[in-house]
């Protein structure tokens, strides 16, 4: 029941995506920064995702929602940040849901070397340089080094003396691989700086978490998450994903911490914190080595990981919807 006044219920959620295409190590959900300020700009919640409360009851009115993998303001190396930021209307007595479809927000380089570049400038250094700083890239550096959009200069200093030796424009997403080589025509003596076609992209919108656009729940790079599984009833040997927040399930409860009394049920939930029986999707653990190996009575130290499971979705098992007749299991 809503509390008195004109209030109504802000609930944010991950949406169901793809998987970006860098090599970049994707963050925990639960781990992202997020904050959320009505529209004086007060700041309402300012923590991460997986403390945030699952419900949040707020005056009528429109409210921005952001979040974001990491603070990011100087250059850094393998330092990919995602995010989003949407702006929500709520209505007196009315559920507003917030799906956030994160992307990456900053830019990154990586610099080719040739192996004859360091026999041609031994004591050369290289860097790479935007207005919020610059990082040294040595001559075997491999990693991605990411910057703001905006400009970027490639820069030499050799022998006290320093030369810009290219300058890039950088979109949000956009990963560029520069070749730094030595002029091998004989016409020509210097540097040659060129951008590699062949290696550059940009990200495609995706979602932080574990499902993909096609091919729903096939795979566990295309599980559905908990919120998206519950409209899914009937499918079998479908993948879904979550984190495991508790068991003992009754019809009218549920155990979120331990000691844990009952091996053959668990619950899922979209957010390693949640504490709300009806957040959650329940999950049969049949006799077996599944049950074995992921009852909270023998393994507590399970609780808050997320793992993706097969099974079939079921419209209730004790009084939420759930996953039954699971097959297989991995971790994220």
């Amino acid at each position: 029941m809503l509390p008195f006044g004109r209030q109504g219920i802000l609930q944010i959620r991950f949406a169901d995506g793809t998987a970006p295409a860098t090599r970049a190590s994707i963050p925990d959900t639960n781990d992202f920064l997020l904050t959320v300020t009505d529209a004086r700009g007060n700041i309402l919640y300012d923590g991460t995702y997986g403390a945030s409360k699952e419900s949040f009851s707020l005056e009528e009115g429109t409210y921005t929602v952001s979040v974001r993998s990491c603070d990011f303001t100087a250059p850094l190396f393998n330092a990919p940040q995602y995010g989003d930021t949407q702006v929500a209307a709520v209505k007196a007595g009315k559920t507003t849901v917030v799906t956030l479809a994160c992307v990456q927000l900053n830019s990154g380089i990586r610099l080719r070397i040739s192996s004859a570049f360091p026999d041609a400038y031994p004591n050369a250094v290289l860097f790479l340089k935007s207005t919020a700083g610059k990082l040294m890239y040595g001559y075997k550096e491999t990693r991605i080094a990411y910057f703001q959009p905006g400009t970027v200069n490639l820069e030499m200093s050799d022998g006290g003396v320093e030369s810009t030796l290219f300058t890039r424009m950088l979109e949000p997403q956009q990963i560029v691989t520069i070749g730094v080589n030595v002029a091998s025509d004989a016409h020509k003596s210097g540097i040659e700086v060129q951008v590699d076609t062949t290696r550059n992209w940009t990200e495609e919108n995706f979602t932080i978490g574990g499902g993909g656009n096609t091919g729903g729940g096939s795979a566990p790079e295309s599980a559905y998450s908990v919120p998206t599984a519950k409209s899914h009833v009937g499918e079998e040997d479908v993948w879904v994903y979550g984190y495991i927040v508790g068991g003992d399930l009754s019809s009218s409860k549920c155990s979120f911490s331990a000691p844990f009394s009952s091996r053959t049920n668990l619950v899922l939930a979209s957010k390693s914190s949640c504490t709300d029986k009806t957040s959650c999707l329940s999950v049969q653990l049949a006799k077996g080595a599944i049950r074995d190996e992921l009852n909270l009575v023998d393994h507590p130290e399970l609780l808050g990981r997320q793992i993706y499971m097969k099974g079939t979705i079921v419209e209730a098992y004790y009084g939420i919807p759930g996953l039954q007749n699971i097959t297989e299991y991995k971790w994220k």
